[in-house]
């Protein structure tokens, strides 16, 4: 064992000393002349186009919660979690007044608003309000 041990302690610093002589030496990378980039000038990727405005009337349908003739408030048809307030305008509120004085939209009727988005001023409504009580 001990030859053994004289052997490799003789042995490995030869060893080593022969794989650095076969490696190649580390050179350092040729020098890169630097990309010189004009910053005066932005660069446009993709450009901001203006979002038309709705100039038409939007629709909601759904169920109503409460109406008189100032407002309507109405459950929409397909979310049941979406409410939305209306104000009436002054056709409607002249049109809201006549379907109070027959008894007026109950909880549950089925309305259709046409309203100015930008406003949510309800313009036109549709509905057949149901037996007084």
């Amino acid at each position: 064992m001990k030859c053994f041990a004289k052997a490799a302690a003789f042995g490995l610093p030869i060893v080593v000393f022969g794989a650095g002589l076969m490696c190649s030496p580390a050179t350092a990378q040729s020098p890169v002349t630097p990309i010189i980039v004009d910053t005066a000038v932005p660069v446009i990727v993709r450009t901001v186009k203006p979002k038309p405005k709705t100039s038409g009337l939007s629709k909601f349908e759904g169920f109503v919660l409460h109406a008189n003739i100032a407002q309507i408030t109405a459950r929409e048809k397909g979310n049941e979690t979406s409410i939305q307030t209306f104000s009436l305008s002054q056709e409607c509120s002249v049109k809201m007044q006549q379907i109070v004085d027959k008894g007026g939209y109950q909880y549950g009727d089925k309305v259709t608003v046409y309203y100015d988005p930008a406003t949510m001023k309800a313009s036109k409504f549709k509905g057949k309000p149901s037996k007084p009580i």
